[in-house]
Parts: structure tokens; sequence; C-alpha cells
């Protein structure tokens, strides 16, 4: 069990994987053992889950700088994106990083839209005459950030994936029209649950290609019959929600929220650019590591119990909160 920014979490030594797998606080693991029992026991009712769903909302607004109101909840990626990509006509342009996760891109390529690929240092550039960039606030593969401030002033409106970003870098992303992220990775909450931060316009934009009750302006009001009564805000959005997500979500998000995200930067990337350092390599400002190994190098890091992931070819590393110089000193071991 170890301890890190007040909280305890029952992760091994070398565990480095947090970007496809985030460990839970050992709070919020008790929270869906316990929701568990209760399953299991017949306790729970329809509206057991609803204070979790609403208290995950609010806490992943106040990650990103939005209001509860403006957050609908889901429980994919790909789902969410669907209803930003469903509101835009058929042939609509749409910019991408060149190589950015599928959950994020292929949405827009199954409407229909013409998708262009361009570097990732390039995406600011070539954002005018779009109707949307979309693109990873920090890539899935190697960690890289977009120009957030050049984006912005690019006047295009503009989509963000936050899934390798919120939990551990601070964000302040009131001004983008949309901003997704899912929660299983850095804001280390069960896998099932995903959030969709809207702007005004961009609730009015967006469409809601799995409308269901639980979307309804009183969920409850909206169960049986037509007509169509979606809630006027981002719930309208919203799926009904993978409880035990839910109960996880709401321990783990408003830990993360209530934090020093500056500190936990500070804390990742100084972990991640010291294992940089020690390999020869320069510093890269983010908390995700992409490694060129050779199969032997990634067998010696496997048997040293390094947990990892093969991404793009390469070794990827991931440093969280719960992380420390020792597992940076277990893999500089492996690989001397």
């Amino acid at each position: 069990m170890r301890s890190a920014f007040g909280s305890t979490f029952d992760v091994p030594d070398g565990y480095l994987n947090t970007a496809s797998i985030g460990v839970p606080p050992a709070a919020a693991a008790a929270e869906v053992a316990d929701a568990v029992r209760r399953w299991a026991a017949g306790l729970d009712g329809p509206t057991s889950a609803e204070p979790a769903v609403a208290t995950a909302r609010e806490a992943f607004g106040k990650l990103l700088g939005a209001a509860a109101a403006q957050v609908a909840s889901g429980a994919s990626v790909s789902h969410l994106v669907a209803n930003v990509a469903a509101g835009l006509p058929v042939g609509a342009r749409v910019l991408v990083a060149r190589g950015d996760f599928t959950s994020l891109t292929f949405p827009f390529a199954a409407r229909g839209c013409e998708v262009t690929e361009v570097d990732l240092e390039d995406v600011p550039s070539a954002a005018a005459g779009h109707d949307l960039v979309a693109v990873s606030v920090v890539q899935s593969a190697d960690g890289r950030i977009v120009d957030l401030d050049g984006l912005r002033a690019a006047g295009v409106p503009v989509l963000l994936d936050a899934t390798q970003a919120v939990g551990w870098l601070p964000l302040a992303l009131d001004w983008a029209d949309y901003v997704v992220a899912a929660g299983y990775k850095w804001l280390m909450a069960p896998r099932g649950s995903a959030w969709l931060a809207c702007s005004p316009a961009g609730v009015e934009r967006a469409a809601p290609v799995a409308a269901n009750w639980w979307a309804g302006e009183d969920p409850w009001d909206s169960v049986y019959g037509l007509p169509l009564r979606l809630a006027s805000d981002a719930r309208r959005l919203d799926l009904s929600p993978v409880w035990l997500a839910q109960y996880g979500a709401a321990v783990s998000l408003p830990y993360l929220a209530s934090l020093d995200l500056g500190a936990v930067r500070e804390h990742n990337v100084g972990l991640a650019d010291s294992l940089l350092a020690g390999l020869g390599l320069p510093p890269r400002g983010s908390a995700i590591v992409s490694l060129e190994l050779s199969p032997e190098q990634a067998s010696r890091l496997a048997a040293a119990g390094v947990k990892s992931a093969t991404r793009a070819g390469r070794t990827r590393l991931g440093f969280h909160l719960y992380n420390t110089a020792a597992d940076v000193d277990l893999v500089l071991e492996a690989l001397a």
C-alpha cells in the first residue's frame, strides 16, 4: 500500500501503466466493493446511484472550469464524441492530429465528414477554414501536448479529448466548445464512466444520438411515452449511468478536484523527466514517456515487474501521483 497526496493506493512497485488503466484510491475501490455487496443483497434501489452521478458530474466540471449543467455523463469517449459528430452536416470539414486516438477521430469519419490529418504541431496553424478541430490535449501514444494557446487563438470550434490529461495536468478549458474524457485512466475511476463538457453553443449544435429516458428534463417523468422531452442543458446527451462506475467516480474525481494539480503535474513530470535524464534523453514535460526499446529490453522491463504498454511500436510508461523515484530506479536498473 502506498500513500500519496493524502490518499492510499494498493499499487504494486513498477506500475507505470496509468495511461492504460489508472489505479483507484483505496477509498474509491472500497466504495465500489460496497456497492457490489449492496447489489448482491438487493439493498439498492433505482435511484440509489443518482447522488454519485451528480457528484462525479460536478467534479469533472470543476477539473476543467465548467459548471455541472454543462457536463454530459456517459460511458465512453466514442459515444460522447458521436453526439458532436452527428450535429455536423455530412461533408463538414474536421481537422485532426495525425495518429490521434481513434475513439476521437472515427466518429467523424463514420459520419461522412471530410477529415484532414496534420502533424500535431501544425494543428493550430491549419485550423482556419475548418468546421471543427478535434484533437487530444495529450497524445495517447507518446505524451506530446497540443499547443492549447495557439488552438484557442485560431478562433475555430474545438473538441478536446482530455482523457490523457485531466487528472494530472491543470486545465482551464472553458473556452473550448467541447471537452471529453474517459474516467478509467488518470481520473482513476472505473471503466464505464466518461464525461463531455459543452459550451452553450456546443449543446445546441450536438445531436443526441442515443436519446433516452435518463436524458430527460425530469428523468422519472420521461420513462414512458412521447413526445420527446430532453433536458435543456448538457444532460440531454447523457446515457443511463453505469452504476458501479459512477460509485467509484464519485470518490476519485472529487479527490482529484481537491488537489493542487500544479503539484501533481510537477510530481508526475518530474519523475518522467528524471527517467529520461537517466537514459541520456532530453526532458519532454509530460507524464507519459515513450521509449524505443528492443524486444530484449522490453522483456527485461517486464521481468523486473514494470507494468507498461506498447503503443505505436514503442514502450509507453506513465507516471501518476502514486508513483515514486523507486519506480524510476526500477526501470533504469532493468535497462542498464
